[in-house]
């Protein structure tokens, strides 16, 4: 069965291409989802007067995809969790974990284009894929951190000592007042 596709799918083809595919595939599932139609003289001529607006329309969204995917590159994003032994996370970070981390940081994606095989399950830094679209995959890191072993400055604990000292001292001095 012959078909003119009305929207890029990854698997067969652009927009506007004419692709030769299953009966029952186009029959029961690309025609009636409005992804395709049938290859008549009339749709094909259809589609050569709209071609031109087509690969316009096609090359801004490629460019797009190729924008996204350089703001990715380079980008790397930190999740903490809690960790148990061996470096195992109590949960797992997934697609849409990765997705919120980066639209806090400006860069709002589609948690669907994530290409993780499985949820991460341990601590480290792991690269990502996204599939931006047309072909074009951005790559990015994810570095999961501990929550229970943040590793303290030197200024953090002295300022921490010196809150607890003063804190004592209230005390005392309140008890000496009441007294």
């Amino acid at each position: 069965m012959e078909l003119i596709l009305k929207q890029t799918i990854d698997t067969l083809g652009e927009e506007g291409a004419v692709v030769q595919v299953k009966p029952g595939y186009g029959r029961n599932y690309l025609i009636p989802q409005g992804k395709a139609v049938l290859a008549t003289k009339t749709s094909m001529a259809e589609r050569d007067r709209n071609m031109a607006a087509i690969k316009d329309r096609l090359d801004n969204e490629r460019k797009g995809a190729e924008f996204v995917a350089k703001k990715l590159s380079g980008t790397t994003v930190t999740i903490t969790m809690r960790s148990g032994e061996d470096n195992k996370l109590y949960g797992s970070v997934n697609s849409a974990d990765i997705a919120d981390k980066l639209a806090e940081i400006g860069i709002k994606i589609d948690k669907r284009k994530i290409m993780l095989d499985e949820p991460l399950k341990s601590l480290g830094e792991f690269a990502i894929s996204y599939k931006a679209g047309y072909q074009v995959i951005g790559e990015f890191k994810v570095l999961i951190t501990s929550l229970n072993a943040q590793p303290e400055t030197p200024a953090a604990a002295e300022a921490e000592a010196e809150a607890e000292i003063e804190a004592d001292t209230e005390v005392t001095e309140e008890a000496d007042a009441k007294e």
